[in-house]
């Protein structure tokens, strides 16, 4: 029981991630907001990697190349466009449209790594993709074949397709880490590229208008959203399995739509619900065409 509730927290955790992303996203520049972040959040990954598995493990030249690439995608370009997208829009919205990842990592990893693709899949990515054009479009999907898509939706389907690139890209990496050791060094990786651009964007400056909530918000992102949210996630992926422990990330999008419509009274439009049971319903085909033990690579 007590794994099924850490599973359930995580989720929120996760989905609180989006309602604490918006708030900051309106008073802080992106890249600066991102480093912040997990120039926390790498610290204490590697402080817990060297405590669960008694050392750092040493990396070749092959695995650093990957690890960096695991940096430059999951998270570098992801919590850029993240933070950067949320300027623009809703937390619901955004929540809804990311969680339209596990159906686009079945399509690369059929055509990328030619893995099956059962029919019963297809069908949720289908879903997954209609839901996320009825989201993106606020119901008028039509509209996106004639470029009325904003430049929040664009950064927000960007965090897609670096999640699918981070998650393939961490399959290769995990054949000789754990995923605790290859989520630590990307993030390090990638807290180090942060702090070069968030420089160049204006550190200085961000940090000076900075409020105690953003500080606390940001503080949230790292200890919440990525430290305990991973190592919990983790202790239920050995507990009860990579498949079962897995499916508590479904609630991730719904928790964020909740948090939203509470803190931030973002309106759940019809085009939101619309969208939102679209998306619900082909995540749940995807993973349930999917479900064979495996080791998922998570950071949010």
């Amino acid at each position: 029981m007590k794994i099924h509730v850490r599973l359930v927290l995580t989720a929120v955790f996760w989905g609180g991630t989006f309602i604490a992303g918006r708030h900051v996203a309106q008073h802080l520049d992106p890249f600066a907001t991102a480093f912040l972040r997990f120039a926390m959040a790498s610290a204490l990954l590697l402080v817990v990697t060297w405590k669960v598995e008694g050392r750092l493990p040493p990396l070749t030249w092959g695995q650093f190349g990957l690890i960096v690439l695991l940096g430059s995608t999951g998270i570098f370009a992801y919590n850029a466009l993240f933070f950067g997208g949320l300027k623009h829009v809703e937390a619901s919205r955004a929540a809804l449209i990311i969680a339209t990842c596990p159906a686009f990592i079945a399509l690369a990893s059929a055509v990328f790594l030619k893995e099956t693709l059962r029919w019963t899949q297809g069908l949720g990515i289908a879903l997954s993709v209609i839901g996320a054009a009825v989201v993106i479009s606020k119901g008028h999907p039509g509209e996106i074949m004639a470029g009325g898509i904003g430049l929040g939706e664009l950064f927000i389907l960007g965090c897609v397709a670096n999640w699918v690139a981070y998650s393939l890209l961490g399959k290769a990496v995990m054949r000789a880490l754990s995923p605790l050791a290859s989520v630590s060094y990307s993030a390090t990786v990638g807290a180090v590229g942060l702090a070069v651009a968030a420089v160049f964007e204006g550190l200085g400056a961000n940090l000076s208008r900075a409020s105690l909530l953003d500080w606390l918000l940001i503080a949230y992102l790292a200890v919440f959203g990525t430290v305990i949210g991973f190592v919990w996630f983790y202790e239920g992926v050995r507990a009860l399995g990579a498949t079962r422990a897995g499916t508590f990330i479904n609630f991730v999008p719904v928790s964020a739509v909740i948090l939203a419509y509470l803190i931030l009274h973002e309106p759940v439009t019809p085009s939101l619900a619309t969208g939102a049971a679209l998306v619900f319903c082909g995540i749940y085909l995807t993973n349930r065409a999917s479900r064979r033990p495996g080791r998922p690579l998570t950071s949010q």
